[in-house]
């Protein structure tokens, strides 16, 4: 074996070389090789065997290696392996290069680069150290196969040249087509791509395509247009069979703190009269949108941001599809939050969107019932310092509403069946002004006794202000209603809590398990909720009541700020809790709550009725029980509900099942809830909710999901479809449906896909059946 520095050998070729900045000076070619064979006069040295040469980052290794001083080029022979100064690895039989790589030509070689992308020609040649140019070449981001090396890739892209310019990051085809498999699907006469590098480069995007019924098939070519590292922006002409095109632009910014976007969208609809009669979607010809959404770190703490919607109509980013502002309800916000240790802080203006295609002027227009919330606050403190051995907790609450349209939900008249109910109305939403401030204070310390009773008495504190200004609408459905009512410009509400919870955990230890037994009880003593039974006080933050297992042990059962619990009641049930050796675990938990003294707030009328069939309207409450079961084999599954007291009657159920391997992930949900009619749902509700994806080969999978409704019985919305996947190339393909349940004959259908083709691009989009 033998090692030298070829610049010691010839010191000045190599100040030659320096002065043609070819090499650094100073720089060292160092070699290894079994044989060196100099030879003075024609100014070579020849290194024969296992030879490896590092220069300047670069690497050689190969055969026989012939240098000339005179003319600064290596000729490389036999099982060539090339690294340059970028990571790129070159196989060949043969290179002929200068020796800083900066030009040469190569026979029959392969190129790996260092993210994974290959290049194969018959012939390569590089010039000025930036242009590549391979003939005959082939282009693939997909690994060879190891066992099969001759197999073709999934996707590659052949080319009489392919042009690789590492200044202008940018690799041209010529003479291309495109493969699959093996097989030829496109021809193109040239196009460009960027360098596998490139995190940012002008051009065309892949195109999308899409159908809906009332769109008719769609197609969108969108152009990006790098401005600069830090801002960007598409352009995306889209054009629809049935309705003509549309324009979208898209700018993004970015910032050392945060981001934003700005996007526009618009068109002027061809065929109107393909949507259904007296909806907005066909009420209207010009139709656009304007989003925008950013965040911004002011400092470690404290994040500012927005996210809006601004449209000509309420339903045209539905309709259309605009992406990340498709759903059903939007929410528009202004907001800042801070965060530090155990302090919360947060502040916000929103306006709730709903995206419906009914028109403004009908009476059940969802949309134009929603409020403008300006602000909503939200302050939450808990000293590190224990406080008397305990834990405080402050929460602050305030908020503002404004709507402009009375929410009224209409419902059959029954007179006397439900004392604590409105009857024939629930109020929803007022017409006029509101506003709220609650401040609370809660203080709670855990004692172990040592027996191991845990006993945690708690201290609770809340004040409430309360102004009003509605509109004479407002005032005069409420006075229409069966209840007292108590209408004011302002209210003061407070309330005041002593409580103590008792847990009395037992452990059984077994050979194969242990389990843990924990009764539990909660006694609460506080004063009437001042107001409850009368009307006056809006309810907009807690409408929605679910008493079960989750809530029993809720200082509050409430769900939001608008009610406050009241009189004395206790909280009493059973959790339990398994591990077992092999692997699975169980938890379960039961109990009931009792009023015990003063008034039952959720007996109470409020103007949604929100304790009406909760559960808890009683003296003694419903049953709640929850029972889980996990597995190591990817097996899950939870059921709970609410069963009548006396009768044990089923009130409310829900049932979760999960199962998820390496080749199939299922979930099935049934959620059923009683019928509530003077709440507004007159009859039962059965839904059912599944979604599957399984493996059925190496890199293919299939998918799907439905809705089902029992009560209508109808499949409110199923999809399916069929998926590829591997490290190169991704392909999905998914065909969906949805139905009204007024309507199940009116089925909207649509297809979704989408292709990825990496360091190339991709397009489309599919939802594979609400699993990811």
């Amino acid at each position: 074996m033998a090692a030298t520095s070829l610049a010691l050998a010839s010191a000045q070729t190599v100040e030659e070389t320096a002065v043609r900045d070819r090499i650094p000076e100073g720089g060292q070619m160092l070699l290894e090789a079994d044989t060196l064979v100099y030879d003075n006069d024609a100014q070579t040295v020849t290194a024969v065997g296992g030879v490896q040469i590092d220069y300047n980052n670069n690497r050689v290794v190969a055969q026989r290696v012939a240098y000339n001083r005179a003319t600064g080029r290596l000729v490389a022979s036999g099982n060539v392996q090339a690294i340059d100064q970028s990571g790129n690895i070159i196989y060949s039989d043969r290179i002929d290069v200068t020796d800083d790589f900066r030009d040469g030509f190569v026979n029959a070689l392969r190129i790996e680069t260092p993210d994974k992308t290959y290049f194969a020609a018959e012939s390569a040649e590089r010039r000025d150290g930036v242009v590549t140019t391979f003939n005959q070449g082939v282009y693939t981001a997909c690994e060879p196969c190891e066992e099969k090396p001759e197999k073709p890739p999934i996707w590659r892209v052949k080319a009489q040249k392919i042009i690789w310019n590492g200044q202008t990051k940018v690799v041209r085809f010529e003479r291309a087509r495109f493969e699959m498999f093996g097989f030829p699907i496109a021809y193109l006469p040239a196009f460009e791509v960027a360098d596998p590098t490139v995190k940012q480069k002008s051009g065309f995007l892949f195109p999308t395509f899409g159908y809906k019924d009332e769109l008719g098939f769609s197609a969108a070519v969108p152009y990006y247009v790098a401005l600069n590292p830090s801002y960007d922006l598409t352009i995306t002409p889209r054009g629809y069979t049935r309705q003509g095109f549309m324009g979208e632009a898209e700018w993004r910014q970015r910032f050392e703190n945060g981001a934003f976007n700005l996007r526009v969208a618009g068109i002027n609809q061809a065929n109107p009269d393909a949507f259904d009669e007296n909806t907005v979607d066909r009420d209207e010809k010009f139709r656009g949108a304007v989003t925008t959404s950013g965040a911004f770190r002011i400092n470690p703490r404290w994040t500012f941001g927005w996210d809006v919607l601004a449209q000509t109509d309420k339903n045209f980013a539905y309709t259309y599809g605009l992406d990340r502002y498709a759903s059903y309800v939007h929410r528009s916000e202004v907001y800042l939050t801070g965060l530090n240790d155990r302090n919360y802080f947060d502040l916000r203006a929103m306006k709730f969107q709903v995206q419906e295609d009914v028109l403004n002027s009908d009476p059940d227009s969802v949309s134009q019932k929603q409020p403008w919330v300006l602000p909503s606050f939200d302050y939450s403190v808990t000293p590190d310092t224990p406080v008397a051995g305990g834990e405080l907790s402050i929460d602050i609450n305030v908020q503002n509403i404004s709507r402009d349209r009375l929410a009224i939900d209409d419902y059959p008249h029954f007179p006397g069946i439900v004392p604590n109910i409105i009857d024939g109305q629930n109020i929803r939403g007022i017409d006029g002004n509101t506003g709220r401030a609650t401040a609370q204070a809660e203080w709670r310390r855990t004692l172990i006794t040592p027996g191991g009773l845990a006993l945690t008495p708690l201290l609770q504190v809340r004040g409430d202000g309360i102004y009003t200004s509605f509109e004479d609408n407002t005032i005069a459905a409420i006075e229409a209603q069966s209840a007292a009512s108590d209408i004011r410009d302002q209210y003061w509400r407070g309330m005041a809590t002593a409580g103590l919870e008792a847990r009395y955990p037992v452990l059984f230890t077994m050979a194969s398990s242990s389990h843990v037994i924990e009764p539990m009880a909660q006694l609460l003593v506080r004063p009437d909720e001042r107001y409850a039974g009368t009307l006056g006080i809006p309810n907009e933050d807690a409408q929605s009541l679910v008493f079960d297992a989750t809530s029993l042990f809720e200082t509050d059962k409430f769900s939001g700020y608008d009610r406050v619990e009241g009189g004395t009641r206790a909280n009493l049930g059973v959790r339990y809790s398994g591990t077992f050796s092999n692997g699975w675990t169980t938890n379960a938990i039961i109990g009931q709550s009792y009023h015990l003294a003063g008034l039952n707030s959720y007996s109470t009328a409020d103007l949604v009725s929100a304790g009406a069939y909760s559960g808890l309207e009683t003296d003694r409450s419903d049953y709640v029980a929850q029972f889980g079961i996990g597995s190591p084999l990817g097996f899950s599954g939870a059921i709970g509900g609410r069963f009548d007291e006396d009768s044990f009657e089923m009130r409310r159920g829900e049932v979760k099942l999960g199962y998820t391997t390496a080749p199939l992930t299922v979930t099935a949900q049934y959620a059923f809830i009683q019928k509530q009619p003077l709440y507004g749902f007159a009859e039962d509700r059965h839904e059912v909710t599944v979604g599957a994806r399984a493996k059925v080969a190496e890199n293919w999978s299939v998918f799907g999901s439905a809705i089902y409704d029992f009560q209508s019985e109808v499949v409110v919305r199923d999809s399916i479809g069929f998926a590829y996947d591997d490290e190169c190339f991704t392909f999905a393909l998914a065909l969906n449906e949805t139905r009204e349940i007024d309507n199940p004959d009116d089925v909207e259908r649509g297809v979704g896909f989408n292709l990825t083709f990496r360091t190339i691009g991709d397009f489309g989009k599919v939802n594979r059946g609400g699993l990811n």
